[in-house]
């Protein structure tokens, strides 16, 4: 069996392009060094000798070469296209493959461990978010149908449902739900829930 990859979407962390709805609540700059700071936490927490952790890096060329991200880590560019274009990028290497966001401070070495152990039983794997989108999704060794992740209603409460429809025939597990952080409200949410700093 390939060697499970855990691959990361990560965005520069520059004020004003990242995290834009939370810096609307917090300003741009505190928005940045919180995306900045929680996705150095996230990179340290998810290393593991059961996986190999990767970078999807947006933008493509100055992420490929910058600083921020840790050096011994493989990193590959994001692409062109939506969400659902770049994810169905990465979900085509070699499986079996998990792709998660950045900017969701719960997410464990446990949280992988076992979306990887429902791959052993599916096709797919998904981690819903409280919102109806989702925080992970996995593909094992099959590839994807043709269509797969196109025409998903992204950022609303059918993301999930849209992209477990272009799935069509395939055997689709569920693993548990996480949260992101999109704005001010959330932050304060898992602040209050002491969310932000899971061992």
């Amino acid at each position: 069996m390939t060697r499970p990859t855990v691959v990361v979407m990560v965005k520069e962390p520059r004020p004003g392009r990242v995290k834009t709805r939370l810096a609307a609540g917090i300003g741009r700059v505190p928005a940045a060094w919180w995306y900045r700071h929680q996705t150095a936490r996230l990179l340290r927490r998810l290393r593991d000798p059961g996986w190999d952790l990767v970078l999807a890096v947006s933008p493509d060329i100055e992420g490929m070469t910058s600083r921020i991200w840790p050096a011994d880590l493989p990193r590959l560019p994001q692409g062109a296209g939506d969400l659902g274009a770049r994810m169905a990028r990465l979900l085509s290497l070699p499986g079996p493959v998990l792709v998660i966001g950045s900017d969701i401070p719960g997410i464990t070495r446990r949280h992988l461990a076992r979306a990887l152990r429902k791959m052993a039983t599916a096709d797919a794997v998904f981690g819903p978010a409280p919102d109806g989108g989702y925080w992970l999704i996995g593909l094992g060794p099959r590839a994807a149908p043709a269509g797969f992740l196109r025409n998903v209603r992204w950022s609303g409460p059918h993301a999930l449902a849209d992209s477990k429809a272009t799935l069509r025939n395939r055997r689709i597990a569920e693993t548990g739900t996480l949260a992101d952080v999109d704005n001010a409200d959330d932050l304060l949410r898992m602040k209050i829930a002491g969310k932000l700093n899971p061992r």
